[in-house]
């Protein structure tokens, strides 16, 4: 983002402080609902989305993510229900020149270069974005030494950088990646990670549609699970994991040390190895219980931390509807 957009954000959270409101989110929306024929696609999807906050957006095929993505970025009309972009109607054009956006599918002229394809994007938007800039965007997606290639010679995890690049080119407050490292290897989604990571460093708001739910636990403050075209659970990781666990392998435990463990949280038992339950994520509570247990004359042969995994908890919410929704 450059200085003058930077400071044109500024001056709007100074203003909403001096009024005495808080700021407005770079994304609001209530009650979205969309029927095509008898297919009810999403049904009553509320969020918002902060300014330099990642949300992660999850669910199966078929639970409505797209056709809310497509509803914020004003691209369909919802049938019921609100949507604010950037403090403006996501129908206001206004505020849709601050917003990049990756779809899953898309296909780029395979005769211009990639430096064209993105001057090209550029006039379509309207917005003035110098010739060094530009190229600064495909330096960020590892394409600078590939500006002039043509397009049609691009693997498709080039296309796929040269996508990022021009989500990413204009003066933005408000990205929005569906799937962005489907075609990527390894490297090229750590690559996304850090762009993601530095979006949210410098203020910009960042909605992650994907299927990697590794990548969405790594980079994500919040989670919003979809199901069915309604939102099944959403909540920052700890809310919705809950817990974590760590696992001790002792020996020579006395009987008040299985009540230590039993006053930490749920133990359950393999042989030498306890794995316990922790309520909370307290940075204490691990070296405590272990400082107790060597005291108690237990032998303390390995400490493993673990936790239940975002794919884990999204499996069983969506098997059995459990998790409820958080604001």
């Amino acid at each position: 983002m450059s200085e003058a957009a930077l400071g044109e954000a500024a001056l709007r959270g100074a203003a909403e402080l001096v009024a005495g409101l808080p700021p407005a989110p770079a994304v609001r929306c209530t009650g979205l609902r969309k029927r095509y024929g008898r297919r009810t696609a999403v049904d009553g999807v509320s969020l918002q989305i902060g300014h330099g906050e990642v949300v992660g957006l999850l669910g199966p095929n078929g639970a409505g993510k797209t056709t809310v993505i497509k509803m914020l970025l004003g691209l369909v009309r919802p049938d019921a229900g609100e949507v604010m972009l950037l403090g403006r109607p996501a129908t206001d054009p206004a505020a849709r020149s601050r917003v990049g956006y990756l779809p899953e599918l898309f296909r780029y002229q395979p005769w211009l270069s990639a430096a064209e394809v993105l001057a090209l994007h550029v006039r379509l938007s309207g917005i003035e974005v110098p010739a060094a800039e530009q190229r600064e965007a495909l330096a960020l997606v590892g394409l600078d030494a590939r500006a002039g290639d043509r397009v049609g010679g691009f693997s498709k995890g080039m296309q796929q950088r040269l996508g990022l690049a021009v989500a990413l080119v204009a003066r933005l407050e408000f990205v929005v990646l569906d799937e962005p490292t489907s075609a990527l290897d390894p490297l090229g989604r750590v690559d996304v990670r850090d762009i993601v990571l530095s979006l949210r460093e410098r203020g910009i708001a960042v909605l992650l549609n994907s299927h990697l739910i590794g990548e969405v636990e790594r980079v994500c403050d919040r989670v919003v699970i979809l199901d069915r075209g309604r939102v099944a659970a959403s909540g920052t990781l700890l809310e919705l994991l809950g817990q974590h666990e760590v696992r001790l392998h002792l020996t020579g435990l006395p009987p008040a040390g299985q009540a230590r463990l039993a006053a930490a949280g749920r133990v359950e038992r393999e042989g030498d190895w306890f794995t316990v339950a922790l309520p909370a994520d307290d940075e204490d509570t691990v070296p405590d219980l272990v400082r107790d247990l060597a005291g108690l004359g237990a032998r303390v042969h390995a400490v493993e931390p673990g936790r239940i995994s975002l794919e884990e908890r999204l499996l069983g919410i969506l098997r059995d509807g459990t998790g409820g929704t958080r604001p």
